[in-house]
């Protein structure tokens, strides 16, 4: 069963399969919640990836804990539906500090 969740603040709704986020969860220790904060305007890198079905992006990003995460999400309808979301590989990160280098 989808998941909507609605965060005013950030102007778009955000969708998943609530079953996927409680694997996640549990596989990961990794929560969709979390990655809605990858929109909230901090610096990110977005990423086209096409299935069979469906354009899809992937978007990776910094949150609060100083690590690298990437989010698989598509549009349906207008909402922002998240497919996964996991640690970012070495390859995104570093494409990340290329388009954003760390201040300092």
């Amino acid at each position: 069963m989808p998941c909507i969740y609605k965060k005013p603040t950030l102007l778009v709704m955000f969708e998943w399969d609530e079953a996927k986020r409680e694997r996640t969860l549990v596989d990961r220790e990794l929560d969709f919640l979390d990655a809605v904060r990858l929109f909230d305007g901090r610096p990110v890198i977005d990423v086209a990836a096409r299935t069979e079905t469906e354009a899809r992006t992937l978007t990776t990003g910094q949150l609060d804990d100083g690590k690298f995460y990437t989010v698989v999400w598509t549009w349906r309808g207008k909402a922002r539906r998240i497919i996964s979301f996991r640690r970012a590989r070495d390859d995104e990160e570093r494409r990340h500090h290329a388009d954003h280098p760390p201040h300092g």
